[in-house]
C-alpha cells in the first residue's frame, strides 16, 4: 500500500513543483518584455513626434523665404517699371498691371447658368401636338 501511494503522491508532488516553478519564472520575464517593448514604442513616438516638429519648422521656414523671395520680386519689378518706363502713362499702366494681382485675386470661373429645362422632344408647330400629347402619331378615324 505505501508503495501505491508514493507511486501517486511523487508525480503529483513534481507536477505542483513544476507548476509552481513555470509561474515564478514566468512572472518574472514577463514585466520585463512587456517593459521593453513599452520603451521601445515610446521611442519611437518621440522619434515621430521630433521629426513631425522638425517638418513643420522646415515648412515654415520655406513658406517664409518663398514670401521674401516673392516681395524682393515684386520690388525689383516695381524699380524696373519706374526706371525702364518711358513716359508716365506707361509706368502707371505698368505699376497698376504689378499691384492687381494683389488686390483682385483671380476669380473662378462658374458653369454657365441654364434658366431652361432642356427638350426632351423634337420643336413643334403652333397647333401640331406635341409627342407626350396622348394622341401623337394616331391617325384619327372619321
Amino acid at each position: 500500500m505505501e508503495q501505491n501511494l508514493a507511486l501517486w503522491l511523487l508525480p503529483i508532488v513534481g507536477l505542483l513543483v513544476g507548476v509552481a516553478i513555470g509561474y515564478l519564472i514566468a512572472r518574472s520575464t514577463s514585466p520585463n518584455r512587456t517593459q521593453r517593448q513599452v520603451d521601445d514604442l515610446q521611442e519611437r513616438f518621440d522619434t515621430y513626434q521630433s521629426e513631425v516638429i522638425t517638418h513643420f519648422n522646415t515648412t515654415a521656414s520655406l513658406l517664409r523665404k518663398l514670401t521674401n523671395s516673392y516681395q524682393d520680386m515684386q520690388d525689383h519689378l516695381s524699380e524696373g517699371a519706374n526706371k525702364l518706363a518711358l513716359d508716365e502713362q506707361t509706368r502707371q499702366r505698368l505699376l497698376a498691371a504689378l499691384h492687381s494681382d494683389e488686390h483682385n485675386p483671380r476669380e473662378r470661373l462658374n458653369s454657365p447658368v441654364f434658366t431652361e429645362a432642356p427638350k426632351d422632344y423634337a420643336p413643334k408647330g403652333d397647333d401640331a401636338p406635341g409627342t407626350l400629347h396622348e394622341n401623337f402619331g394616331l391617325k384619327s378615324r372619321l
